[in-house]
């Protein structure tokens, strides 16, 4: 009972620490449709700068986007629409107003007149939004591109002025979103910033079969590339947002926020052999089905996830490709990466096949590649690390399997992750090169098993001279008392190169341990920085993902 009861609370406490963490901050947005998220059916290319602004913010900042096409201040209010914003809107959230298109139009439930009924519906946003607790910003209204005679020329006259005025007069932050977007369209000049605006010829775009020439709704890369230019106008007028802005150079998203909506076609995109800059790619929530390759060109390449990013696909080893032929396990695989420099962060890397076999998550082929906070997710041979003379360094990540689910030629180092045993079976396959220094270093690990699950081994040789060395790691009671095994084979204790250093834990007694494994008196050598420096110095633990000065 009294276990029971030392359980219960420790479980609450687990809950507890997940309840403190600080609440997100809300961006609620109300405008009109160049503000607006966008209906993506039929290929829809449209898009408003609200629709996008999200992966310009890290994950503390929620963007809750109320803009709609056709409203205006008057009609936003009429509708209702206000009134569910203000009941959603808690202390330190913030309030982005944009409106002005709809407000110029002769309708009579759209109209406003700048002075009068449109400045006494902005102080009305602000006003409440205040007594919320609430942080309003202003803005006007988008540029149209409107060209005369090869003139830019404005369309919405004292508009523009209504929210830099009533900004003044309530000491509110004013975004001059039309002299940001004025500028753009000019310096991009009359034909080339067509490619802001939805622009289609006919019978190209399902949503748009006639064709479109809109000069006021912006593109997928006008509203991402107008939303970049108001972040940092955003930034510098409302400092307190300025620490969550994020630039990624392309962004992923399921929902229409980003510049694609396949991870594939994101890594398509990054230039070939770009030597001197990464290229950043920001993958929002969702599961991206897809069986992805980072090609060896795409170098200095870094994946961002946001929380719920994962990159899943179902291949197995028996799995007939379309030849009639097994698949195998270096086909299994859902992510395969051959690209040196490679980064991640915060991503799932899964094979959602089951209990199959082999049955790959990643496969890892490139040299200086680092994993971050991720998760690599499976049953048989989760994480591949395949590449022979390859360096990869895996940090506060999640490896989870059953049979050998960390197994190939590389060396990797794996500093604070947890290790967890879905089954009896093998942690680790190491297949090192009787040439090659180094293999496996789990240090500071956390290894763990399902509730149940024993007879647990940290490795067996996948061939000869295999390497794997625990240091410092806290070991779970599903570790066999043998620690280690020999696939069957004894040769395979001549040359197996295990060893184990101040481990603590229920499994890590040594007094059963299998003789052909060392117990160090010192980690001389086996340093993780040493494993991976390599003959360029190559030091993520010291640098993170800074890139070397090489030549290539």
């Amino acid at each position: 009972m009294k276990s029971k009861l030392i359980s219960l609370l420790l479980l609450c406490c687990f809950f507890t620490a997940f309840k403190a963490d600080k609440p997100k901050i809300t961006v609620f947005m109300i405008g009109d449709s160049t503000m607006a998220n966008k209906s993506l059916e039929g290929g829809n290319p449209e898009r408003g700068w609200g629709h996008v602004l999200p992966g310009f913010f890290t994950e503390d900042i929620q963007v809750d986007n109320h803009a709609q096409n056709g409203r205006s201040s008057r009609s936003f209010i009429n509708e209702g629409r206000w009134d569910k914003v203000l009941s959603l809107m808690k202390p330190g959230d913030y309030l982005f107003i944009q409106f002005g298109h709809n407000d110029e139009k002769p309708k009579e439930d759209r109209h406003t007149d700048p002075g009068t009924t449109f400045d006494e519906n902005l102080r009305r946003f602000v006003l409440e939004a205040r007594a919320k607790g609430g942080i309003p910003v202003l803005f006007n209204s988008i540029v149209r591109r409107n060209y005369v005679n090869g003139v830019l020329t404005d369309t919405h006259g004292a508009y523009l002025d209504s929210p830099r005025n009533v900004a003044k007069e309530l000491n509110v932050p004013f975004v001059d979103m039309n002299r940001i977007t004025h500028d753009l369209v000019v310096s991009m000049g009359e034909e080339d910033s067509k490619k802001l605006f939805t622009w289609l010829p006919a019978n190209q775009v399902m949503a748009k079969p006639k064709g479109l020439q809109d000069n006021t709704h912006l593109n997928v890369y006008g509203a991402r590339v107008i939303a970049s230019l108001t972040i940092d106008a955003i930034a510098k007028e409302v400092p307190a947002l300025a620490k969550y802005v994020r630039h990624y150079d392309l962004v992923v998203a399921k929902d229409g926020s980003g510049d694609f909506f396949t991870v594939q076609e994101a890594i398509n995109a990054v230039p070939d052999f770009r030597k001197e800059h990464r290229t950043t790619i920001l993958i929002r929530p969702g599961v991206y089905k897809e069986k992805l390759i980072v090609p060896a060109s795409k170098i200095n390449l870094s994946l961002i996830g946001q929380q719920g990013a994962v990159l899943s696909y179902d291949d197995y080893a028996s799995k007939p490709n379309r030849f009639g032929e097994n698949k195998g396990t270096s086909g299994s695989a859902s992510c395969y990466i051959y690209a040196p420099d490679f980064y991640a962060e915060n991503l799932t890397f899964e094979n959602s096949a089951g209990l199959v076999g082999q049955a790959v998550a990643c496969f890892v082929s490139a040299d200086r590649a680092f994993f971050k906070q991720c998760r690599f997710l499976g049953f048989q041979d989760t994480l591949y690390t395949y590449g022979k003379g390859c360096r990869q360094y895996y940090e506060d990540c999640y490896i989870e399997g059953t049979v050998d689910f960390i197994f190939g030629w590389s060396t990797a180092v794996f500093n604070r992750c947890e290790i967890r045993s879905k089954r009896s079976g093998y942690v680790a396959a190491p297949s090192t090169d009787k040439e090659q220094p180094y293999g496996y270093l789990f240090y500071e690990c956390r290894l763990t098993a399902g509730e149940g699950v024993q007879n647990v081994f940290l490795a067996r040789p996948w061939r000869p001279y295999g390497q794997a060395v625990y240091a410092r790691c806290q070991l779970g009671g599903h570790i066999a008392p043998a620690g280690w095994n020999n696939w069957g084979k004894q040769a395979n204790e001549k040359s197996a190169r295990f060893a184990e250093y101040q481990n603590t834990g229920e499994g890590a007694g040594t007094s059963a341990r299998a003789k052909f494994a060392r117990q160090l008196k010192s980690l001389k050598g086996y340093e993780p920085e040493a494993m991976l420096a390599g003959s360029d110095g190559w030091n993520p633990i010291k640098n993170g993902n800074t890139l070397l000065t090489l030549k290539r």
